[in-house]
C-alpha cells in the first residue's frame, strides 16, 4: 500500500498527507531522541516554573474550542528569503489554535533526486526553467536583470505567514512546538529515508582558515531514517562544489544563490565519508519568528528581536518560544529545518533537512502582562522543560540600531563580544525582573550556574545564548 511514497499511486497526495500526520509509533526514536528537548507543552503550561503563570495561562485560554489547521509547503504558501509585514497571511487563526506546517530546506537541490523528485510540493517550489521560477528567491532585494525577481539577499524558504487574530504590537506570542516529523523522500528509490545536506560554504567561519590555504566548498549528503527507528543520521557521500550553471545560463562558481540545481554528472562523489560515525538527531527549525516592523522586507539571514534565523538546535519538539509582537497579526513564518546542528553552525549550515512541525499559538495581550515574567520581553526566548534559554545578538535590533542601511551593514559589524554582552544583559534583566534577584545576586549566579554558548557565527548578526536551569529556583518562593 502507498504510504505517501509512491508517486504513481492515484491517491498519492492524500496518502502522503495522511502519512505525515499519522505516523506516530514509527517516529518514536526520531521524536524521543535524548538530544531533543522533551516534556511538551503540558509540562510548560502546568504552572510551576513555566514563564506562564497559572493566572496568565487562564487569561490566555480561548473562549471557543481550538481548531487544527494544516499548511502545506507549495509554491503558493512559501516566501523565499525574507520576512515582511505586508505578506498576505496563508491562514488566520485564533489564540489556542494548532497549525501543522510543512517546511522545505533551501538546500534540497543539492541532491534533487533524493529531496525533490516525486514530491509535488517541493517540485512546485524548486521549479526553475529558462522561462520561469516556481518561487522568486531572495525576496528581500530588487529585481535583478540576471537572476530575476528577488535578486537581493535572503536564502531561507519560509512557510506562512500565519496571522494570529487580535495580535497587536506590544503583545507576546507563545509558540509551542508539539511535534516535529521528517519529510520522507518521495522518490521510490529511497523509500523509508529522509535526506539532508550540509554545505561547508564560503560564509562558514572556517573558510578563511583552511589548511594550506586551499579554500573550497564541500557538500555532504546525510541520510535520516524517516520511519524513526534510528535516532541518528549517517553520511552518504560528499562532493566538492563543482560550479553550477543555472537554467538561465549563469555560472555560479560558489554557492551564491539559493536553490541552485546541482548536476551530478559533473560532481565527483566520495562515498566512503565519515565512515562509522553516527550523528545524533536533534530536529529543529533554524528560522522561525514574526515579521519585524522596521522595514518592508527583511533579509531572512540575520536574526533579530522578533526571532528569525536564530539557528539554535534547542528550538525543537517540546520547546516553547516567546516572541514580542511587532506588527498587527504577528505574522509567524517558519523554515530552515534542520535534522541536527552543533552550537556555532561552524561551517555555515546544519544538516539541512525538510521537516513538518505542529505548533500551538497562544496570544498574551499587553494589558495582561503587567507584573508577569513576560512584561518586559523584547527578544525571542526559548523555554524547555528544564531550562530557559535567552538569545543574545551582536545587535539586539539591528534594523533599528544600524540605520537605513542596516541590512547590509550588519554583515560587517557583528562580533562575539557584542553578542556576549547582549546575552549577559538579557540574563541579568531576566534574573532581576522575572526571578526577583538583586543585581549582585544575578551576577554571582550567572558566573557559577549559567552557561553561555555560541549559537552561531554565520548569520550576519552573530548569536550567544545563555542557559539557566529551572531547578535552581525549585525552593524559591518569590
Amino acid at each position: 500500500m502507498c504510504l505517501g511514497d509512491d508517486p504513481t499511486c492515484a491517491a498519492f497526495a492524500e496518502h502522503r498527507l495522511r502519512y505525515r500526520r499519522d505516523m506516530q509509533p514509527e517516529r518514536r526514536a526520531f521524536l524521543k531522541s535524548g538530544f531533543v528537548a522533551s516534556g511538551g507543552a503540558a509540562a510548560l503550561a502546568a504552572g510551576g516554573l513555566s514563564l506562564v503563570s497559572p493566572a496568565l495561562a487562564e487569561v490566555g485560554k480561548g473562549a471557543r474550542p481550538s481548531v487544527h489547521h494544516h499548511l502545506p509547503a507549495t509554491a503558493e504558501t512559501v516566501h523565499w528569503g525574507y520576512f515582511s509585514r505586508s505578506l498576505t497571511p496563508q491562514v488566520e487563526i485564533a489564540s489556542g489554535d494548532y497549525v501543522t506546517i510543512e517546511t522545505l530546506t533551501h538546500h534540497a537541490n543539492d541532491d534533487a533526486e533524493r529531496m525533490v523528485t516525486g514530491d509535488p510540493g517541493a517540485e512546485s517550489v524548486f521549479l526553475w526553467t529558462k522561462e520561469r521560477k516556481g518561487v522568486a528567491r531572495r525576496g528581500a532585494g530588487p529585481d535583478d536583470a540576471k537572476l530575476g525577481p528577488g535578486g537581493g539577499l535572503g536564502v531561507h524558504i519560509c512557510t506562512g505567514p500565519v496571522a494570529i487574530r487580535d495580535a497587536e504590537p506590544g503583545d507576546v506570542l507563545e509558540v509551542r512546538i508539539l511535534d516535529v516529523a521528517p519529510r520522507p523522500s518521495a522518490n521510490p528509490k529511497f523509500k523509508g529515508s529522509t535526506f539532508g545536506s550540509n554545505a561547508a560554504a564560503w560564509w562558514g567561519y572556517h573558510y578563511g582558515d583552511m589548511l594550506e590555504g586551499k579554500k573550497r566548498e564541500v557538500i555532504t549528503i546525510y541520510e535520516v531514517d524517516a520511519s524513526g527507528d534510528r535516532d541518528w543520521a549517517k553520511a552518504v557521500y560528499s562532493f566538492p562544489w563543482p560550479g553550477v550553471t543555472d537554467p538561465n545560463g549563469i555560472l555560479h562558481p560558489t554557492i551564491d544563490y539559493p536553490g541552485l540545481p546541482v548536476d551530478h554528472t559533473k560532481t565527483t562523489r566520495t562515498f566512503d565519508v565519515l565512515k562509522g560515525i553516527r550523528v545524533p538527531i536533534r530536529p529543529h527549525f533554524g528560522t522561525m519568528g514574526l515579521a519585524p516592523a522596521e522595514a518592508e522586507r527583511v533579509n531572512s539571514i540575520p536574526p533579530s528581536y522578533t526571532g528569525g534565523n536564530i539557528d539554535n538546535w534547542r528550538i525543537g519538539k517540546g520547546a516553547t518560544m516567546y516572541y514580542p509582537v511587532a506588527v498587527p497579526g504577528a505574522l509567524f513564518s517558519v523554515g530552515d529545518p534542520h535534522a541536527s546542528q552543533g552550537d556555532s553552525e561552524l561551517c555555515g549550515t546544519a544538516i539541512e533537512c525538510s521537516l513538518t512541525g505542529t505548533f500551538q499559538f497562544i496570544l498574551h495581550k499587553k494589558r495582561d502582562l503587567a507584573g508577569t515574567s513576560l512584561e518586559a520581553l523584547d527578544f525571542p526566548m526559548i523555554e524547555t522543560k528544564d531550562e530557559w534559554v535567552l538569545s543574545g545578538f551582536s545587535y539586539p535590533n539591528y534594523l533599528r540600531d544600524l540605520g537605513p542601511d542596516a541590512q547590509n551593514t550588519i554583515f560587517q559589524k557583528s562580533s562575539l563580544d557584542l553578542a556576549m554582552r547582549d546575552a549577559f544583559r538579557k540574563m541579568r534583566s531576566f534574573l532581576m525582573h522575572a526571578k526577583g534577584l538583586t543585581e549582585d545576586e544575578a551576577i554571582s549566579l550567572m558566573s557559577i550556574a549559567v552557561d553561555f554558548g555560541v549559537t552561531q557565527v554565520v548569520d550576519g548578526n552573530w548569536g550567544v545564548h545563555a542557559i539557566v536551569k529551572k531547578a535552581l529556583f525549585a525552593e524559591r518562593t518569590a
